[in-house]
């Protein structure tokens, strides 16, 4: 698949709303490049939906474009033409594309301010969101186990998500259910072992679909640093510095191991 002018758009996207897929993509072998461009460019666009518009309904029916879409793809019809829809149907089976449904049906929570109900319902939001994602990606570049992609997607969901909290209070949300530090650690103590959980089974996943994994490469270090330290949740500072990231990042990229 070559970069046309969609999928050159589709990576100014990815570069400006989600630098990480950015950086990883960019170690990715070429040959890769396209279809994670694509669906992380899906990814920024769905993503974004919910803060569309102040006005629910409007930001309700942006979040359901991309439920038509996925619903397109599926069905193997015609695809409505757009720049990130397009190159998405090129490269997404129908099979996955069916996966877009319950994925925006979980990214309605972010238009309402309504707290999560529970620990569970969190859990399947970030099943739904960033567990389905690379298990997306995983599968559209070569053979892989879906329960080591989703364990690995969610550990990566959780990290992003703890970063996130800041910016979600910020917009009058209530991230989580349970906000004290202790229960701040246990989350990222559940993600530590559901990365731990896809590493050690590594072995199903091919060559092929292993770059799908590089966006990780700071999630070890994010989860362990907000299990030791929660309270860099809540003031904003959980992190690493640029050097320690573009050596993990090399390091993942030299030898396959993610």
């Amino acid at each position: 698949m070559q970069f046309d002018d969609d999928l050159i758009a589709c990576a100014d996207l990815v570069r400006k709303g989600d630098p990480q897929r950015f950086r990883a993509v960019m170690a990715a072998p070429v040959t890769a490049r396209p279809a994670l461009f694509a669906l992380y460019a899906f990814n920024v666009e769905l993503s974004r939906a919910p803060w569309a518009s102040a006005e629910s309904m409007i930001a309700e029916m942006r979040v359901q474009w991309w439920r038509d879409v996925g619903a397109e793809i599926a069905g193997g019809g015609p695809v409505r033409r757009h720049f990130v829809a397009t190159p998405l149907a090129r490269v997404l089976p129908a099979h996955l594309a069916t996966l877009i449904d319950p994925m925006a049906e979980a990214r309605r929570w972010d238009i309402y301010r309504d707290p999560f109900e529970d620990e569970a319902a969190l859990d399947a939001y970030l099943e739904a969101t960033s567990g389905a994602l690379t298990w997306m990606a995983a599968a559209m570049l070569g053979a892989a186990d879906e329960e080591v992609a989703r364990d690995f997607g969610y550990a990566v969901g959780v990290s992003k998500y703890l970063q996130a909290i800041p910016d979600l209070e910020a917009h009058k949300r209530i991230p989580l259910p349970d906000g004290r530090m202790e229960a701040v650690s246990a989350l990222a103590r559940k993600g530590l072992a559901r990365l731990e959980n896809a590493r050690k089974t590594r072995a199903q996943i091919s060559k092929a679909a292993s770059p799908a994994f590089l966006v990780g490469w700071e999630t070890d270090a994010l989860l362990k640093q907000a299990s030791d330290t929660p309270e860099r949740v809540a003031d904003g500072t959980l992190g690493i510095g640029e050097f320690q990231t573009r050596c993990r990042l090399l390091w993942r990229t030299a030898t396959g191991r993610w």
